[in-house]
């Protein structure tokens, strides 16, 4: 009898166990998981997303820069793909009937079980026009829908560079941010980036209901559930659009950059990279060649060489080693060295040009006589017994202007150029084996040295400040409101303000005194003050390099200008930087002649640069 109780025991405890997890499994299909909720849902309802307007880029005089133009994208969902009239959806998109085969096969092998109810793109940016074709024409084509797209316009096209451009997000922005799906519109480079959640907005979406046979009949709830789509917010840069174009004019055949900011705030008001390119190429999916033979342009459009580009920074370095020799005590206003023609010291020399001799500091900066500062960066590295500390001293004072790490600017990919360590001279010449005469080359600012557009021009608003600088950025507001509050605190150098006077002199001197190297920069009424540049380049002719601010007291624009293959700075970096400041300071200029000189400048021609037509 005990054998057959617990048989009987077993089988019911056997029972239970099926039954509790039968039980268990509907409790989780039917409570816990969602699946077949939403397929139901997917079944009954459609959702349509509405994507939001980017905000609109404004200059700092209130002129449109990018804005917004509606398009529609073709939608389709797998699930409720039926037989329909290829020819006609042919006819109506311009496109051939073996393309729209291609394209839906593509969609339906990526279709997995859970996303066939899902919207996959079938085609993108349809005009308003082609748009009010298919109106008429819906029933022909079940499973197709039409979206509403905002994508951008630019009024003015121009600082490609600058302003950046939007496209398709990649799967890993899709992954590492639930906003965007397939076919979401995302900043690349430029404010577009750096400003891509200000921009963006917020997606709404609506919620319809569909009969059984999946034709749309209302909207659920009442429209309960629906979400608006808000538009992102507006921003005003600190670009001056006239200004920016102008600059892209002078720049127009010339491979280099314009950076000018606003001493008093930091606020860039141009920023010309050169070539530049049409932002619009990125979002007119028909223009596929000429996007190609951007990309593939040998002298790179798309690279930004105002943030970018490093390149040793010749003379206008003088100012700065100037300064330090005044901080450190190892010269004075009054400090003066003869030049025959160039700096010797046993095997080793530095050319020197031309120019009346002897120089005293304020000279020295008129004429960029490079004996000078050979002598007076010695000097400093010398002040001290051991090199390395004397250059570590150096070092400071020229980091302090924000040379050799990124500005911070709202620039996306600013680079922080270079500056050498006592590591990188302990690798040239081996540890304690150098001293001040083996890295002579950084007194006129060659050798190990690289800094980009971006920080030359905050040179020039450092120095115009006597001694601090705000953190350069292009935009102004967004939404009426300050940007980030970082913008708004100076940057003080190491450098006591009573030594930058000097150099103002010695760099005014170089615009309006006999022998200075930047007289054909000289303006009518505006006094300028400016330090050319010839930075050496083994690939080819020497770059050209201005640096420059005005008016002297007070000054309202400090200008960067550098011009690859230009030769000598006063060749084509000054009187481009020149006509840039006449055209801020007095909106008109006076110089036709000057202009159309730098206009009609072609150096990619002249220096052999083959670009792919």
């Amino acid at each position: 009898m005990n054998k057959f109780a617990n048989r009987k025991l077993y089988i019911i405890l056997f029972f239970s166990a099926v039954c509790l997890i039968i039980v268990g499994r509907l409790f989780y299909i039917q409570i816990v998981d969602g699946y077949y909720k939403r397929t139901a849902d997917q079944n009954a309802m459609r959702y349509e997303i509405q994507y939001p307007a980017r905000g609109l880029i404004y200059d700092r005089n209130g002129t449109l820069l990018v804005g917004n133009q509606t398009v529609y994208d073709i939608v389709v969902i797998p699930r409720e793909l039926a037989a329909f009239d290829t020819a006609a959806l042919s006819a109506t998109l311009k496109t051939s009937s073996a393309q729209i085969q291609r394209t839906l096969s593509a969609i339906k092998s990526k279709a997995k079980k859970t996303a066939a109810y899902q919207p996959a793109l079938f085609h993108r940016q349809i005009s308003m026009e082609t748009f009010a074709l298919l109106q008429e024409k819906w029933f022909k084509f079940p499973g197709f829908y039409a979206q509403a797209r905002s994508i951008r316009s630019y009024p003015r096209r121009l600082a490609g560079n600058l302003i950046g451009y939007i496209g398709e997000a990649d799967t890993s922005s899709i992954t590492a941010d639930p906003f965007y799906t397939q076919g979401s519109y995302i900043g690349k480079i430029g404010i577009e980036y750096s400003y891509e959640k200000t921009l963006r907005g917020k997606r709404g979406v609506n919620v319809y209901m569909r009969d059984v046979y999946n034709r749309v009949k209302n909207s659920y709830a009442d429209g309960k559930y629906d979400t608006i789509a808000v538009p992102g917010d507006y921003i005003v840069c600190t670009i001056d659009a006239g200004l920016q174009e102008y600059g892209e004019r002078l720049m127009q055949n010339k491979i280099g950059s314009i950076v000018a900011i606003e001493p008093a705030t930091g606020e860039i008001l141009t920023l010309v990279s050169s070539p530049n390119f049409d932002p619009e190429l990125f979002i007119d999916v028909h223009r596929v060649a000429e996007r190609n033979a951007l990309i593939s342009d040998p002298i790179k459009p798309l690279f930004n060489r105002a943030v970018m580009a490093q390149y040793p920074p010749g003379s206008i370095f003088k100012c700065l080693n100037a300064l330090i020799a005044l901080q450190e005590g190892t010269a004075t206003e009054r400090t003066s060295h003869s030049c025959e023609g160039g700096y010797v010291f046993g095997a080793r020399s530095v050319g020197c040009h031309r120019h009346f001799s002897p120089v005293n500091l304020i000279q020295s900066l008129q004429v960029s006589c490079n004996t000078y500062y050979c002598h007076t960066f010695r000097d400093i590295i010398d002040k001290y017994s051991d090199p390395q500390v004397g250059f570590n001293i150096w070092r400071r004072h020229i980091e302090s202007f924000g040379i050799g790490r990124k500005l911070n600017s709202d620039i996306p990919n600013e680079l922080r150029g270079i500056l050498p360590t006592t590591a990188t001279y302990d690798r040239m010449h081996g540890i304690n084996r150098w001293k001040s005469l083996s890295i002579i080359s950084l007194a006129i600012g060659q050798g190990e040295l690289g800094v980009t557009p971006l920080h030359m021009a905050n040179i020039a608003s450092t120095i115009a400040n006597r001694g601090y600088y705000y953190t350069p950025h292009v935009v102004k507001s967004i939404r009426g409101q300050k940007p980030d509050s970082s913008f708004f605190v100076p940057h003080h150098t190491t450098i006591d303000r009573k030594y930058f006077e000097p150099i103002v002199q010695g760099m005014y001197y170089a615009v309006t005194q006999p022998g200075g190297t930047a007289r054909i920069a000289q303006i009518s009424d505006i006094e300028l003050c400016g330090k050319t540049g010839t930075a050496q380049n083994p690939h080819g002719e020497d770059h050209s390099v201005f640096i420059c601010f005005a008016p002297k007291d007070d000054p309202k624009i400090a200008v960067a200008v550098y011009v690859e293959n230009g030769g000598a700075g006063a060749r084509w970096a000054a009187p481009t930087a020149s006509l840039i400041v006449e055209k801020y300071l007095k909106k008109t200029i006076s110089r036709t002649w000057y202009e159309d000189y730098v206009v009609n400048g072609n150096l990619i021609q002249q220096h052999g640069v083959q670009r792919k037509q």
